[in-house]
């Protein structure tokens, strides 16, 4: 009933664990890693050229804060309802955010990763694309805030369809955590489209529509039969299957995979991370007490084993060559 004959690897951010997110240079190694897929998250620039970036505003990620002839830009904007402060793509032309550079998100917890700040610019998709198909990947484009960009005239889908079907690209995923432009995108591709679920929450149409529901309805049974109608997968927080408790330890799998995987629906899980802050409890690795801890690198491939048993169709990981190893093992 699985679509998947064995589990993908899908490099979140490229190899995020190892250069900077949504870098062409994290994508390239996350290919020579032998990630499935590359992912790119996708935002508008304001003359409607999609860029890479896991935010539309982008001061955590290039050095834009440090260019005084953009201090003007500096904006507060509400995005899904809440108040956001920074830079936003939205407000740069593709060429204007093309003299910023890349740099590390999360220096504190990837310290290694800020040797290659200043070395990338923002890729657009298009890049991506040509990337992928130059190796034979494929790619997995995740819509940001399709609800926001389509608010300003920007709407994601159509640019994304447009560089998709110019290149003809046929391995691929579109994913969102918003459900009505999914649906629309049903009706326009045979593409596989996955519905992204967090932990909590709700899809922020569905907010925007007034519908009472949220993320946890969509995990019912119920739920996954709608999910069916205009999805081929979902794509879930790790929680999701393996909820931890209070003291970060792993409890009971819950029936999601299976109840999925009755409704001919993929299960991909994300993220698997390599530091001990970003595992469950159950897979971190050294002495606690050491001032690295949180960083040092836990029990990744063990981690993602376990998820593999659960029947998890593939997983989004922030270092591709852990998930190939692991899947390379799990399915000889």
């Amino acid at each position: 009933m699985v679509i998947q004959s064995s589990p993908v690897v899908i490099a979140h951010r490229g190899a995020s664990a190892h250069r900077p997110e949504h870098t062409l240079l994290s994508y390239e190694a996350a290919i020579a890693m032998g990630a499935d897929y590359i992912e790119p998250d996708l935002v508008s620039t304001r003359d409607h050229v999609l860029v890479a970036r896991h935010e539309n505003e982008i001061s955590g990620t290039t050095d834009v804060a440090d260019r005084p002839e953009f201090a003007d830009r500096h904006a507060t904007r509400t995005i899904d309802g809440r108040a956001v402060t920074g830079w936003f793509t939205e407000d740069f032309t593709l060429a204007e955010l093309r003299t910023l550079r890349a740099r590390e998100r999360v220096p504190g917890l990837r310290p290694g990763n800020t040797a290659f700040d200043g070395l990338a610019r923002i890729p657009t998709f298009e890049e991506v694309v040509r990337l992928a198909r130059e190796h034979g990947v494929g790619v997995y484009p995740e819509t940001k805030h399709p609800t926001h960009f389509a608010g300003l005239g920007l709407p994601l889908e159509e640019p994304l369809l447009d560089v998709l079907d110019r290149y003809g690209v046929r391995k691929a995923y579109i994913q969102s955590f918003e459900t009505a432009n999914l649906r629309e995108l049903s009706g326009r591709t045979d593409l596989p489209l996955i519905q992204l679920v967090a932990a909590g929450g709700a899809p922020y149409d569905w907010v925007v529509a007034g519908d009472g529901r949220g993320y946890d309805d969509l995990v019912t049974p119920e739920g996954l039969r709608e999910v069916a109608e205009y999805a081929r997968g979902i794509g879930v927080d790790t929680r999701r299957v393996l909820p931890t408790g209070p003291d970060g330890r792993l409890g009971a799998a819950t029936t999601l995979v299976a109840d999925a995987h009755r409704e001919r629906l993929d299960v991909h899980v994300w993220t698997v991370r390599n530091e001990n802050a970003q595992l469950p409890v159950d897979f971190r690795l050294g002495d606690p007490g050491s001032p690295h801890y949180d960083r040092a690198t836990g029990d990744v491939m063990g981690w993602l084993s376990r998820l593999l048993e659960l029947g998890v169709d593939g997983a989004f990981c922030d270092d591709p060559a852990m998930g190939r190893a692991v899947v390379s093992r799990w399915t000889r």
